[in-house]
């Protein structure tokens, strides 16, 4: 036991022993109340790593005295499975499959199990730190229920250090190092809900102290002046920031903003991508109330190309500020959205006569451009003519609105409503 790390030697031997989850664990909690009716249902379990999705699994086989079988969806295959499959439909009691980073397997290999759940032969345990409704296929999580798993906190995480300091079987009670307080809290708060990383970290930094010693806060300051950033450029984490930063612009919060930005950054994010992202945004909801934006996002995006890390944080950082103190509209974006709708809807109706080039004599004889009058030939440019098809006469797409640049806009297009009403 002393060989393997202390984060598999404290794994809890019962699900009491489980810390955090009480949606699950509890009293009244899913799992409690499940095995109470000793029924075995299919779970997907969806969390971030180190609050137990293993733990749970295996404790729930243990006490249902279900056969476990354990695989890793990064080092097996369908292969794999059907030898699974084969050792369930000998057992002669309930049979627990568990399957590790479930969203790694592909749709193959997930059709290949659904008919062993469906059918009863296993009740199946899939861990995933990514979204299910993005990464497991339908038929299999319409067969398993969702449950989702919340990271653990510092006190839950604290729970698990003073347990593993004081167990002289299992953890470090046989080395009886005296660890202050206060590094103690610090280790918790360093696990970012992960137990793995937290009890991990306590192993480290009580291996570099001799037995009996005293392990206090400048003895472990070099390790605890590092935080690992969680952080995922493919998995859930990702789309949680950079919608995080997105809302946070939307919601005009610059201090919000760059905080995320920077959670961005520190998780090793492609700028380039978050330029993108600041580019959609310019148009999405900022438009024409301030259309200097866009060109701003765009020489933003040119300039994290050239620069790159670090310098790019910079750029990145005004064109954040700017985007979330500019004012805000999202008329364009509204607007060419109902324009599609409109064409889905209508068709392809026809050009007007008037609006139609007329280059040769055969199209001037068909009507192409009869009736056309030329602004610039008018007072104020503006004449009293129909540019949509007869059949969306008066219809409006683009409703600009009452900040920024877009205030003068609307004015504009009332003036010259009211010019346009008052020629012949």
């Amino acid at each position: 036991m002393s060989t393997s790390p202390l984060a598999d030697r404290m794994r809890p031997q019962n699900l009491t022993e489980v810390v955090g989850q009480p949606h699950l664990v509890g009293e009244q909690g899913l799992l409690q109340r499940a095995l109470a009716r000793q029924r075995l249902p299919s779970m997907l379990l969806w969390g971030p790593p180190g609050c137990g999705k293993t733990t749970l699994a295996r404790l729930v086989a243990q006490q249902s005295e279900a056969l476990y079988l354990p695989l890793s969806a990064v080092l097996s295959g369908i292969k794999d499975l059907r030898a699974a499959v084969a050792r369930a439909r000998l057992a002669r009691g309930p049979v627990l499959l568990f399957v590790d980073e479930i969203h790694r397997w592909n749709k193959a290999q997930q059709d290949a199990l659904l008919p062993h759940v469906e059918d009863g032969t296993l009740a199946l345990f899939g861990a995933t730190t990514e979204n299910p409704s993005f990464q497991i296929i339908a038929p299999l999580r319409s067969r398993a229920e969702v449950v989702r798993l919340i990271p653990l906190d510092s006190d839950d995480i604290r729970v698990l250090l003073d347990r593993a300091m004081a167990d002289p079987d299992r953890g470090l009670g046989h080395r009886q190092v005296q660890v202050d307080e206060d590094v103690l809290q610090r280790i918790a708060e360093l696990g970012g809900g992960d137990a793995r990383r937290a009890l991990n970290l306590l192993e480290r930094l009580v291996e570099t102290t001799d037995d009996g010693g005293h392990l206090d806060e400048e003895a472990a300051k070099e390790a605890l002046a590092r935080r690992d950033i969680l952080y995922d450029r493919a998995g859930d984490e990702h789309f949680n920031l950079v919608s995080a930063l997105i809302k946070s612009m939307r919601g005009s919060d610059p201090d919000a903003a760059l905080y995320w930005l920077a959670r961005m950054l520190k998780g090793g994010e492609d700028v380039v991508f978050i330029a993108r992202r600041l580019l959609i945004f310019a148009s999405e909801d900022i438009g024409n109330a301030d259309p200097r934006a866009l060109s701003l996002a765009a020489s933003a995006s040119h300039a994290v190309q050239v620069i790159g890390l670090p310098e790019a944080r910079i750029t990145l950082g005004q064109t954040v500020t700017y985007l979330a103190t500019a004012p805000k509209s999202n008329a364009a974006y509204l607007g060419i959205r109902q324009a599609l709708a409109e064409v889905d809807r209508s068709g392809p109706l026809p050009v007007p006569l008037h609006l139609r080039n007329a280059p040769t004599a055969l199209m001037k004889q068909e009507g192409y451009g009869q009736g056309y009058r030329y602004p610039h030939d008018h007072p104020d440019h503006i004449v009293n003519q129909t540019y949509l098809p007869d059949d969306l006469a008066g219809t409006r797409f683009y409703k600009p609105g009452p900040f920024g640049h877009e205030k003068t806009i609307a004015e504009r297009l009332a003036w010259w409503e009211r010019r346009r009403k008052g020629q012949d």
